[in-house]
């Protein structure tokens, strides 16, 4: 039987609210203007997560943050579920020796600044504490992302990930 706590399903109500207010809203923008929930562009994997149960504190601005670790090196991550993919900065990616070329730049994404240009990319590896995601979609986004996103492509392929009044608990 699932239990349900009424305090989880308001905070996970208020980190959903949050999310959609944070600086990017991942979306591809066909043609014509149309904004359209992002398509991928690599293939993802089904290939499910594995490790152990991670825990995210809530920061003191009332977002989740945490210190994950892509291509094996360090990189400070807002966790956002209203972003569809994995959104790396430029310098981030950078610093992870991913550097798409100009022409690699074929996306776009919505962002507070406007909409800027993205390069779909895939990770090897994504982990935050024990939990561990192999072959993630991501996008490097050229400008105009002030931090890195975790978004539902790894969020998506937990098990399961829970909110609590001081943290997030993800579920490999």
């Amino acid at each position: 039987m699932a239990r349900i706590d009424f305090q989880s399903v308001i905070v996970l109500g208020v980190a959903l609210m949050a999310s959609f207010g944070t600086a990017l809203t991942i979306r591809h923008l066909e043609g014509d203007g149309a904004a359209q929930a992002a398509t991928p562009v690599v293939a993802a994997s089904t290939a499910p997560a594995s490790g152990t149960d991670a825990q995210v504190v809530k920061g003191a601005d009332g977002h989740y943050w945490a210190q994950a670790r892509i291509e094996g090196r360090a990189v400070r991550v807002l966790v956002d579920t209203g972003a569809s993919v994995v959104a790396l900065t430029r310098a981030d990616a950078l610093r992870l020796g991913v550097d798409p070329e100009p022409a690699d730049f074929t996306g776009r994404v919505q962002t507070a600044s406007g909409v800027v240009r993205a390069a779909p990319v895939q990770l090897k590896s994504v982990s935050v504490a024990g939990a561990r995601v192999d072959e993630v979609e991501a996008l490097v986004v050229e400008q105009g992302l002030e931090y890195s996103l975790l978004g539902m492509s790894y969020l998506g392929r937990l098990s399961a990930f829970e909110a609590t009044p001081v943290g997030l608990t993800l579920r490999p």
